[in-house]
């Protein structure tokens, strides 16, 4: 999903846009920042009840694994642990350095962000498992302070879990109407659904609650998908010019290259992307540039791009399409990394259609098996909708010859509203490998 809005301190409220999408810096923004200590809930007894749970859990688990793993020899592998993100940042507090669960909800608001900082900008989902572990004195409390239950929302938002969070959105909004980054966040999942009403009623909210900046960027994004590209375009130029520092320009940036992309201007889209890369690095806009080098036969260009981020598997899968269309064997290599890590996900019980975008695009780009690709793109549907999402769909229905099923899709796109050259083109040029 798109890039998202974090909020830092009470000093500098507005800095540095992500690190999901595809997503993605959304946490903590309110119209008028209470800098003030929050007062501390009474969670001595829970904490307490926790700690002795968490303590028995770990005895019955390590009698499990004492009786289940019998190694015969001194030099035999019981577990390969997963590879630790060589992009990830030193701990910047002494609670992440330690772990620590903290009762104090100013505490665990600044331990949450910046897991889900690290999460963001280097992909590595454990940090959203930290993330969760910060808040847990609060997670899923109907009384939960709203800051606390908009970032457990994040972290459900960074998960996909995407009907949970606006759930948790929904009811802290209903308590605090007042929330600018709660109808931030509430936008990006209705843009994320296919919503375009709701998520500029969305919009709306953030004005009313006196952000008109970024409330104009939301609705710009969301006119934009709604195929009014030349207001888009000129209001995130507008808005370029009176970013306050870096991170925000390279946000507005990228909102306007995803903006020219849909347009189907792909050179002012591909230099709208550079220059938001050359303000400030970040994941999901490097993520979406290869897209667009990799659409437009930018075989070689976009594994530079590719290069220097994190081994999450949108990198992998990009990674290993690029080297199959340069007839670079190292791709093989990179499908069954991504396989392997899917079977790990299900080892530990996780819903893979959670992953039904990459899926997809595995099956389309990796397997070329375009009525694999179609199932899994639908069933994708049922959880986001975003272009990519629809163009996956789209183009696996092409290639399986489906019409039936290539007519549904484009009816759901006309209904939905949104407005996009790369999918409404008749014909979708093959991707060609060039150097």
């Amino acid at each position: 999903m798109a890039r998202q809005l974090i909020a830092i301190d009470c000093r500098a409220i507005f800095l540095h846009f992500l690190a999901v999408v595809a997503a993605h810096r959304l946490t903590g923004l309110n119209t008028a920042p209470d800098c003030s200590p929050m007062k501390a809930l009474n969670m001595h007894s829970f904490s307490k009840v926790m700690a002795l749970a968490g303590l028995l859990l770990a005895l019955q688990l390590s009698a499990v694994a004492a009786t289940a793993l019998q190694p015969v020899r001194d030099d035999e592998v019981l577990e390969v642990l997963p590879a630790v993100n060589r992009n990830r940042p030193a701990q910047a507090t002494a609670a992440a350095a330690a772990g620590a669960t903290t009762s104090d909800p100013a505490a665990a608001v600044g331990q949450a962000r910046e897991d889900i900082s690290v999460a963001r900008q280097t992909g590595d989902t454990r940090y959203w498992g930290r993330a969760q572990a910060a808040l847990a004195p609060w997670w899923d409390r109907p009384d939960a302070p709203v800051d606390l239950a908009v970032l457990q929302a994040t972290v459900q938002q960074g998960r996909h879990e995407f009907a949970a969070s606006r759930a948790v959105l929904t009811a802290a909004l209903a308590r605090r109407p007042g929330h600018a980054q709660g109808w931030l966040n509430l936008a990006a999942l209705e843009r994320l659904s296919a919503r375009y009403a709701e998520a500029l009623a969305a919009c709306d909210a953030v004005a009313r609650a006196g952000q008109s900046f970024y409330a104009g960027a939301c609705r710009l994004e969301t006119q934009s998908l709604q195929g009014q590209h030349p207001v888009a375009v000129k209001g995130l130029q507008a808005l370029i010019n009176q970013a306050a520092d870096a991170g925000q320009r390279s946000w507005l940036l990228s909102l306007l290259a995803e903006s020219h992309e849909r347009a189907g201007n792909d050179a002012a889209a591909a230099d709208a992307y550079a220059r938001s890369l050359a303000a400030e690095q970040d994941l999901y806009t490097a993520i979406a540039f290869s897209d667009l080098l990799l659409r437009t036969g930018k075989t070689s260009q976009a594994l530079r791009t590719l290069a220097p981020l994190p081994e999450t598997d949108a990198v992998v899968l990009r990674r290993a399409a690029a080297w199959k269309r340069l007839g670079d064997a190292r791709w093989t290599a990179e499908r069954e990394v991504l396989k392997a890590r899917m079977e790990e996900l299900q080892r530990r019980g996780e819903d893979p259609t959670l992953h039904g975008r990459e899926l997809a695009l595995a099956a389309l780009w990796l397997d070329d098996d375009a009525t694999r690709a179609l199932q899994l793109a639908r069933r994708n549907l049922q959880l986001q909708r975003e272009p990519l999402d629809w163009w996956v769909a789209l183009q696996s229905a092409r290639l399986a010859k489906d019409g039936v099923a290539l007519a549904e899709i484009a009816s759901a796109i006309d209904a939905a509203g949104l407005r996009d050259v790369r999918l409404v083109s008749a014909n979708v040029p093959a991707l060609k490998a060039s150097k």
